[in-house]
């Protein structure tokens, strides 16, 4: 059975903002290079190759990708473990044991802040998890809880 909670809609126009930015300059390098290729008088069909492949990257980052991710994207937070399940194309869950949470911390970049949302950085031993973009307050709430969890089960060890 699959995690039950999803991330926030608004993580949408967050990757798809991303991905506009990653265009842009994917856009940009292609434009210098074809600068390049008028001025060195280079063959014309590698500028064309260039202009394919930021088309398909433009669309894949800006409208697919993040949709897929979206979709994937679930969590779910018990007493004993934190589930998480995400990827596009190969789906990968993580079972983390409350036992093995050392701390766990609330991000926010220039983007994730302008739309009110938050990313749950949940660090163990030896790895680190997060649960991207999530409304503030359920960020803030889910921090807390985890941590409670967490310092709950290192009592009873």
């Amino acid at each position: 059975m699959e995690p039950e909670n999803r991330i926030s809609n608004k993580a949408l126009t967050v990757w798809k903002i991303s991905g506009l930015i990653g265009s842009a300059i994917t856009w940009i390098i292609s434009i210098a290079i074809l600068t390049l290729t008028i001025f060195f008088k280079w063959t014309y069909w590698i500028v064309g190759i260039l202009f394919i492949i930021s088309i398909i990257q433009s669309y894949l980052s800006i409208y697919l990708m993040p949709s897929i991710k979206w979709k994937r994207w679930r969590y779910e937070v018990r007493n004993t473990d934190i589930d998480i399940q995400n990827g596009i194309f190969i789906i990968k869950r993580t079972l983390i044991p409350m036992i093995r949470v050392q701390h766990v911390e609330t991000k926010q970049g220039p983007l994730l802040r302008k739309y009110e949302l938050a990313s749950v950085e949940i660090s163990t031993a030896a790895t680190m998890h997060v649960i991207p973009a999530l409304d503030l307050a359920e960020a803030d709430e889910l921090r807390r809880y985890i941590s409670r969890m967490a310092s709950v089960e290192e009592e009873d060890v």
